[in-house]
């Protein structure tokens, strides 16, 4: 079970896609997704060297001098053997206080080597000069770091909308997949959580540096192991020019031509021709045959509002709509409300699973109107939007772990 070391935050910021987990661990040996199911979810079928290649994920990234790995989105520590969390801050240049506070955790707690701390606020960046392979944060292949160009000016504008050019990223950027952070509540363990993101236990210890026993605490954050086709790319292909290279083998037939072939049209029968010509062939109605219509994925908007804050992937996982406080939001589609969530400031999350494997996101809402595990229509009203200097809500469509742009789905 969840262990909590020390005074921890309580209901910090949870992970927005959080599925629904129990508590209950039973000591069994069987054979599922994770290896050893403590809490028998997994069934007691037979091992199978399939799953544990669909599970198999990259190694986490090495942290820089200090123990930093730097993603656009957020920034964690690694300590080393012998490390408390005050040993930690002082290293990266954060307050002890608000980095044990924000990891549930006590200013002189001990820390196992490579455990993880997720940092309160942002530090510098990782650097050659500070001990990295290249500079931070770690951005996707392809995707260019706005955050260094920008900083924050999309966040001080507020209802403003801000343009940012697109520059060519550096050549020593630092490359990968951007893990998902997950915050565990209490009644989750590993294993529970291993198997809400599809991966092993032993490799979201490993990533996150948990004990023998793998023991996680309420409030802590953990690092999900990044699967390995998310991060594979296709090796780079040589290609010769033509007439160049191994020869084409001459075919056995090319030896003698086939003989000539020659065929006669066949005559349709007298009796045939006369029965077609009697009474035409009608196509048939293939709308009559028709039984349902084809599945949808369009969605409704949460609110009607403006637009304030677009979907920037890895910068801005969903949308951003305000209207007046008290507004009523609505489920975009209908579904089972698979979590209910805040952070430490009392911002409420709501999490409703559909069919293909979809996940809606609302967040920056107050006075649920539903619960776990409920079901509900299209348009069925979930939230109200909080009050607060910009009343909005904040819309995410998730493809399984990966946010989509919801402007494609949204009718």
């Amino acid at each position: 079970m969840a262990a909590k070391r020390g005074a921890g935050t309580g209901s910090g910021r949870a992970s927005l896609v959080r599925g629904l987990l129990a508590g209950t661990a039973v000591l069994a040996l069987a054979a599922c997704e994770n290896g050893m199911d403590l809490d028998l979810r997994g069934g007691l079928g037979g091992f199978s060297t399939t799953e544990a290649a669909r599970t198999a994920t990259l190694d986490r990234p090495q942290p820089d001098d200090r123990g930093v790995i730097s993603y656009p989105n957020y920034q964690v520590a690694v300590a080393r053997r012998g490390d408390t969390v005050s040993s930690v801050a002082s290293r990266v240049g954060v307050a002890a206080p608000d980095l044990a506070s924000y990891n549930g955790l006590r200013v002189d707690d001990g820390l196992r080597q490579g455990e993880v701390l997720a940092l309160p606020q942002r530090v510098a960046e990782p650097s050659p000069a500070t001990g990295a392979s290249g500079v931070g944060p770690i951005v996707a292949p392809g995707a260019v770091d706005i955050g260094s160009m920008a900083g924050a000016a999309i966040d001080r504008a507020g209802d403003q909308r801000v343009e940012v050019t697109t520059l060519p990223p550096a050549a020593n950027q630092l490359r990968g997949p951007e893990p998902v952070r997950h915050q565990v509540v209490r009644g989750e363990t590993a294993y529970t959580v291993a198997r809400l993101y599809g991966v092993s236990v032993k490799s979201l210890a490993d990533w996150n540096g948990l004990d023998s026993n793998y023991t996680i605490r309420e409030g802590q954050f953990l690092l999900i192991p990044v699967a390995e086709q998310a991060a594979a790319v296709a090796p780079a292909t040589t290609t010769n020019p033509p007439g160049v290279g191994t020869p084409t083998p001459v075919p056995p037939s090319s030896g003698s031509p086939l003989p000539a072939e020659k065929t006669e049209p066949v005559k349709p029968a007298a009796a045939a021709t006369a029965k077609a010509e009697e009474k035409p062939t009608v196509a048939p109605d293939l709308g009559k045959q028709q039984t349902a219509a084809p599945k949808t994925t369009a969605m409704d908007y949460p609110v009607k509002g403006r637009i304030i804050r677009e979907y920037a992937k890895g910068r801005n996982d969903g949308i951003d709509i305000a209207a007046d406080p008290g507004t009523a939001v609505r489920a975009a589609q209908g579904g089972t409300v698979a979590a209910l969530t805040s952070n430490s400031d009392n911002v409420k999350v709501i999490v409703v699973r559909h069919e293909n494997k979809l996940l809606t996101v609302y967040s920056n809402v107050d006075r649920i109107a539903v619960k776990e595990g409920q079901s509900v229509t299209r348009g069925q009203k979930l939230a109200e939007i909080r009050s607060g200097e910009s009343p909005y809500v904040h819309f995410e469509v998730r493809k399984g772990l990966e946010a989509t742009d919801p402007m494609g789905y949204l009718n």
